[in-house]
C-alpha cells in the first residue's frame, strides 16, 4: 500500500499540473525584508466566481509546496476533497530563523515570532483579501516547520483548524501543549502526524511518545490520525503522508460510498435527513456551499425505494427540482412517488414533462419514454 502512495503522488504531480502556481513577492514590514511565495489556484477558478475556497498554507514551500498542490489538484479533481488554494511559503536558506524560539518558554522568539506575525498578520490578509477564500484553513511542514506550525493551535482564536505534522522536530514542551491544546478544544480540529521505519531515530521516539499521548485523547471536537510507514526515510515519507493526510481532513467531504449506501438501506434512519446533514456538514466545517452531487442523489434515491418510503422520494424529487430543474432527475423521483402511491395520470404527465431535460446517470429519455409508456399500456391513458 506504501509503495502505491508514493506512485500516486509522483503521479500527481507529474500528470496533474494544470493548475499553474503563481509566483508572488510579499514586501513584509514584520520580516523586514521580502518573502517569496507560490500560490495554486483552483484550475476552475476563473469559471465559478461565486465559488470560495479553503486555504492550505504549506511551509517549506521550495520543497514541499509541489507534491501537495499535485495532490490537492488530483484529489479535488475527482471530487474526493474540496478545491482549494494553496500557499506555499519558501523558506530556503530561512528555515531556521522562521522557526527559532527561545530556550526557556520554548516559543517562537526573535525572528521566529517575527515570521508568526507575518504569517497571521501580513500573509494572510493579503491571501484573504486578493483569492475569494472560507475560514477553514489548513497549515503543513515538515521536522522544524511542522514543530512551528503547531504554535497556531495555542492561540485564543487559532488561525488554522487542521495541522499536518509531517516528521516533527519536536521542541521542549510541545507534547504536553498539544494533549492539552487537543483534548480541550471547543472548537473542531483535525491533527495528522507521520513518521516511518527509517525516519531520524530521534524524531521517531519523539513522535512515537507523542502519539501515545494523544491517542488517549477523548473530545469529539478532535480528528487524530498517526501513521507510521513501513520503510520510507524521513524524506520519501512525505509522498505517503500527503494523501492520507488530505483525505482525514476532508473525510466528511467525500461522496457517499458503498458501505454508507448499505447502511441508508437497512437501519431505520432517513436517507434524507443523512443527504441534509451531509451537505449541512460540509457547508459548516469547510465553508463550501456545494450542490448535491448526482453520485448522492442516486445512492440516497435508492435507499429511499428500498425502503418504500414514497412520501419521503417526493421530497427528494422537490431537493432534485429546486436544485436543478432542467435535469431529469426531480421529474423521476417526484413521478415514482406518484406512481407508487397509485396516481397514475399524475406520474405519467410528469414521465412525459421530462423527456426534454438534461438526462442523470440511468435516467435518460428512453427511459423516461418506457416508463410513460408503461402506464398508459397497463391503464389505457
Amino acid at each position: 500500500m506504501s509503495k502505491i502512495y508514493l506512485f500516486l503522488a509522483i503521479f500527481f504531480v507529474t500528470t496533474f499540473s494544470n493548475a499553474q502556481a503563481i509566483y508572488k513577492s510579499i514586501d513584509s514590514r514584520m520580516l523586514g525584508q521580502e518573502r517569496q511565495i507560490k500560490i495554486q489556484l483552483p484550475r476552475n477558478y476563473d469559471k465559478n466566481p461565486e465559488n470560495h475556497y479553503p486555504v492550505i498554507l504549506v511551509l517549506d514551500g521550495d520543497y514541499l509546496f509541489e507534491p501537495i498542490a499535485g495532490n490537492v489538484d488530483f484529489f479535488s479533481y475527482w471530487d474526493d476533497i474540496p478545491e482549494a488554494i494553496v500557499v506555499g511559503i519558501n523558506q530556503a536558506g530561512s528555515r531556521r530563523a522562521d522557526t527559532y524560539a527561545d530556550d526557556i518558554q520554548y516559543f517562537p522568539s526573535k525572528s521566529g515570532k517575527n515570521f508568526f506575525d507575518f504569517i497571521g498578520g501580513e500573509l494572510f490578509p493579503f491571501i484573504n483579501s486578493t483569492y475569494r477564500t472560507t475560514n477553514f484553513n489548513v497549515i503543513a511542514g515538515h521536522d522544524l516547520t511542522a514543530n512551528f506550525a503547531n504554535f497556531y493551535l495555542f492561540k485564543d482564536r487559532p488561525l488554522f483548524q487542521a495541522y499536518i505534522n509531517l516528521s516533527p522536530d519536536l521542541s521542549p514542551q510541545m507534547a504536553g501543549r498539544l494533549y492539552q491544546a487537543l483534548g480541550s478544544t471547543g472548537s473542531q480540529k483535525w491533527f495528522y502526524l507521520a513518521t516511518a521505519s527509517n525516519d531520524v531515530a530521534e524524531l521517531k521516539r519523539s513522535i512515537e511518545q507523542l502519539h501515545l499521548q494523544l491517542n488517549t485523547i477523548d473530545n469529539d471536537n478532535l480528528h487524530y490520525t498517526f501513521d507510521n510507514f513501513d520503510k520510507p526515510f524521513h524524506y520519501s515519507l512525505v509522498a505517503h503522508a500527503i494523501p492520507r493526510a488530505l483525505e482525514q481532513i476532508f473525510a466528511a467531504y467525500k461522496p457517499i460510498n458503498l458501505e454508507e449506501y448499505e447502511e441508508l438501506k437497512t437501519d431505520d434512519s432517513s436517507p434524507l435527513a443523512f443527504l441534509n446533514k451531509k451537505y449541512g456538514t460540509i457547508k459548516n466545517l469547510y465553508g463550501v456551499n456545494l450542490p448535491v452531487r448526482l453520485n448522492d442523489f442516486l445512492a440516497v434515491g435508492k435507499a429511499i425505494e428500498h425502503k418504500e418510503n414514497w412520501d419521503e422520494l417526493e421530497k427528494l424529487g422537490e431537493l432534485a427540482l429546486k436544485q436543478d430543474p432542467d435535469s431529469m432527475l426531480g421529474s423521476y423521483y417526484m413521478a415514482k412517488s406518484l406512481e407508487e402511491r397509485g396516481k397514475t395520470k399524475k406520474a405519467m404527465r410528469m414521465y412525459e414533462s421530462a423527456y426534454d431535460k438534461k438526462e442523470a446517470g440511468f435516467i435518460t429519455a428512453d427511459f423516461m419514454i418506457r416508463k410513460a409508456e408503461l402506464i398508459k399500456k397497463d391503464f389505457g391513458y
